[in-house]
């Protein structure tokens, strides 16, 4: 669910109650379109943290720290230079829009107490954060849209500032039994859509919410329904209004069991989901932050990994073309037999072959079947046969090369396939510098002065530990992989890898133990869920002990043999596994 009116309402409670009357000390931008707001609280230092971006906006408060780039974007700049210092004192919702505005005092150039706004708009691909003066004039904003991009409303710096009006709805929280019984029933369509379009800051699950609580399926229409659904309805539908009126909230995220994957949250109880696990949290920033920090730490690796992206899809690209032109090649190879042949029956019976033939019949002595064999009729047989052992000779070179070939070329896919899994693992910019590394290292980017900065920086090995309390290694890419198996993991220690697809080695610490049956199961998700195979049911993994896997001479890095190991069926998934650190 995005973030609707009624969570800003709730966020905006929370604000108050945590950051009203805070002091502005640190003003960073970590990300292009997203804020770091660091204020001083009787409490201590708090944390605001604000996205813009269109694929993942939200806000809410946090205790982790982001680095900032080493030159702040303008942005940030003249944030800085207005309201470095300022004081929070006052933190309002737009009605129920998805817009809240700080409202920020200062001292201006000359000492004088003044007065900014900020406003952080979440509204999907719309949404801004917006920087006006005490007369709602845009200062600057995070993103500016000019009147090409959008016909209703210009952000731009000496623009005036306003929240386009949506025709035909109204504030819910000013809502009465009267409008929700004679306009919102009365629309000629579904129960669900006529409060949507009827209601600023409803969002699709709060509508079914309401519909489900009153017992009515919300895809039914308005003229279906009688007296008594009506009444129930609106009883439902006020209920949770009050509550929102009142600030009581029931902050939670819905958790499906079948594979421990959140699928909702609200701050609201969504009895709609009463199959699945609710789980309760103090604050809706604890919410958004369990809820959208792997998210949106996800989308911002992917967007910085974008260039990676397309040079190993075009190496893939390129790789997958040459590999098949060479396998068409091969195969043409294969009629060398028949020339070999053609030359050594005509060496055989060529003395029957009358000048200007233009071909012979003959018996083929390793199968005694007739054999028609075309001839140069300016050739004698002599020289026809020469001309197809010469073409023999040709075709088995081309054979021997493109067999060197063939396996030169499936490595290199198989290497770029494998890199590609660890970029889809990747986690932070650490693991992206390794991989640029390795892709340098192979020769597919040209090795220039930037990449010397990039080779001392490498990530490490994820550690876990599973509910047995062993200890699990996971590599995140082939160089760790190579570090994992060969160097760290001793002869006795169990070693997992998905069957057949790329992924990273898994490695259990024994310490001399007898593993329990669970713990196999365990390493084998962790090794399931680090893999190209992440988002099927299940997953099939080889798992042996470590003294059987080898390294073959000369092969890349992460590449193994082995010829002896059981297998087992895992469902991808982290649910019995605890990260402990990336050692």
């Amino acid at each position: 669910m995005a973030l609707d009116g009624i969570s800003i309402h709730a966020l905006v409670h929370e604000f108050n109650n945590n950051i009203l009357n805070s002091k502005i000390n640190k003003i960073s931008q970590p990300e292009r379109e997203e804020l770091l707001i660091t204020v001083n609280t009787s409490e201590g230092n708090k944390r605001l943290l604000i996205s813009a971006n269109a694929s993942l906006p939200f806000m809410y408060l946090t205790a982790e720290n982001k680095p900032a780039p080493a030159q702040a974007p303008g942005f940030c700049m003249l944030l800085r230079k207005h309201i470095g210092a300022g004081r929070i004192i006052e933190i309002s919702q737009m009605g129920l829009e998805r817009a809240v505005r700080f409202k920020i005092q200062h001292l201006n150039e000359m000492g004088d107490i003044t007065f900014k706004y900020l406003y952080v708009e979440i509204m999907g691909k719309h949404s801004n954060i917006i920087f006006c003066n005490e007369d709602n004039m845009i200062l600057d904003s995070i993103k500016h849209i000019p009147s090409s991009v959008s016909s209703v409303r210009e952000v731009l710096p000496g623009r005036d500032y306003f929240i386009p009006s949506q025709e035909g709805k109204i504030n819910p929280l000013e809502a009465t039994e009267d409008y929700f019984k004679t306009k919102v029933l009365k629309k000629s369509e579904s129960v669900f859509k006529a409060i949507m379009s009827s209601y600023i800051g409803i969002s699709p699950t709060i509508a079914n919410e309401f519909c489900y609580r009153a017992g009515i399926d919300s895809d039914v229409s308005n003229a279906s329904l009688f007296d008594e659904h009506k009444d129930k309805l609106y009883t439902e539908f006020n209920s949770i209004i009050e509550d929102v009126r009142a600030n009581r909230y029931d902050y939670n995220i819905i958790i499906d069991p079948a594979n421990n994957k959140p699928v909702e949250y609200a701050p609201i109880k969504l009895n709609m989901y009463a199959d699945m696990e609710a789980r309760e949290y103090e604050s809706f920033s604890q919410v958004l932050v369990e809820f959208y920090a792997k998210r949106n730490a996800y989308t911002n690796i992917h967007q910085k990994s974008a260039d990676l992206r397309k040079i190993i899809s075009n190496h893939i690209e390129r790789a997958a073309k040459k590999l098949d032109l060479q396998l068409k090649q091969a195969k043409d190879t294969e009629k060398r037999e028949k020339y070999r042949i053609y030359g050594e029956m005509l060496h055989t019976y060529g003395y029957s072959a009358a000048p200007n033939d233009k071909s012979i019949t003959v018996i083929n002595y390793y199968n005694n079947e007739e054999l028609t064999i075309p001839l140069d009729p300016d050739l004698t047989a002599s020289e026809n046969a020469k001309k197809y052992f010469d073409k023999y000779a040709k075709l088995k070179r081309t054979a021997e090369a493109l067999e060197t070939y063939v396996e030169q070329s499936k490595q290199e896919l198989e290497l770029l396939k494998s890199i590609e899994a660890a970029l889809n693992i990747a986690e932070n910019e650490t693991d992206l510098a390794d991989i640029r590394r390795e892709l340098v290292d192979h020769g597919f980017i040209k090795k220039h002065n930037g990449n010397k900065k990039e080779k001392s920086k490498k990530s490490k090995p994820l550690h876990f530990i599973d509910d047995n309390g062993f200890d699990i290694y996971v590599g995140k890419n082939n160089y760790q992989n190579d570090e994992l198996t060969f160097k760290f993991a001793t002869g006795n220690d169990w070693w997992f890898h998905t069957k057949k697809i790329h992924g990273s080695h898994v490695i259990v610490k024994t310490n001399g133990k007898e593993l329990p049956d669970s713990t196999y199961e365990y390493a084998a998700e962790l090794a399931a869920y680090y893999s190209s195979g992440r988002d099927s049911d299940k997953v099939e993994i080889d798992y042996l002990q470590k003294k059987n896997v080898k390294k073959p001479a000369s092969s890349v890095a992460g590449f193994v043999v082995y010829y002896t190991n059981y297998s087992l069926m895992a469902t991808p998934t982290l649910e019995h596994v605890k990260l402990v650190s990336q050692e």
